[in-house]
């Protein structure tokens, strides 16, 4: 009686299978990995971003949280697009800009150019994990479709078929299918929650551009002996 077991069968499939597998399990691995990091990540920016609208909104003075925000070598998120939009706006005021809207227009660029670089550091490795889950289960199909067809070309060498004959080429074949979904499954679930996830964070970051925007506003309309 064949020997049914799942590394036996594994052991004994053809070269090819074994290949599809490998890859599987790599690709798993390496999902994983992704997954655990980004959870990682994702509660930090949130964390972050807590931390400094509630000391954006404490009413302190923002001359003063520039500061101690470009005195952090390590900001993150929203401490960056308020330290990318605060210097602009120091810079042209010094540079005597007679146009308070160019002032406020100059600095919410730069915000927004800081935006979109940290919405491309919040979305790395999000390709990845979509490309996971959309195409092992069909490198895992192809593993099986190819374990399946050996298995009835070996069956044309024989006078008379049985099931026990067909049964383990089928099965190392099928676990090509289940380790694709097995590596797929996990990642488009991370890939859906990790894309809501980094959306809210987009989101917030662009309401706090706006609120920071109107905020300079006023200011820009302050003369620079008073307010500088």
């Amino acid at each position: 009686m064949a020997d049914m077991s799942i590394v036996s069968l594994i052991v004994n499939a053809s070269v090819l299978v074994q290949l599809v597998m490998l890859l599987l399990l790599v690709v798993s691995v390496m999902a994983w990995t992704i997954i655990f990091s980004k959870l990682k990540v994702l509660k930090q920016a949130r964390e972050d971003m807590i931390s400094f609208e509630d000391r954006f909104w404490s009413g302190g003075d923002l001359a003063r949280l520039y500061e101690q925000v470009s005195s952090n070598s390590e900001s993150r998120g929203l401490e960056r697009i308020f330290k990318a939009g605060f210097k602009e706006f120091i810079k042209l005021r010094q540079q005597g800009e007679p146009e308070p809207m160019a002032v406020v227009e100059g600095a919410q660029r730069a915000m927004r150019v800081k935006l979109n670089r940290e919405a491309d550091s919040l979305e790395v490795s999000l390709g990845f994990l979509a490309t996971v889950g959309s195409t092992s289960p069909y490198v895992g199909l192809f593993g099986t479709v190819w374990g399946i067809m050996n298995s009835f070309r070996a069956l044309g060498n024989v006078q008379q078929a049985t099931l026990a004959m067909v049964a383990p080429g089928i099965a190392e074949a099928l676990i090509a299918t289940a380790m694709g979904l097995f590596a797929a499954i996990p990642a488009v679930v991370a890939y859906n929650r990790f894309r809501t996830d980094v959306e809210r964070l987009i989101s917030h970051y662009d309401n706090f551009v706006d609120e920071f925007t109107s905020i300079l506003q006023r200011q820009a309309h302050t003369p620079v002996s008073e307010k500088d």
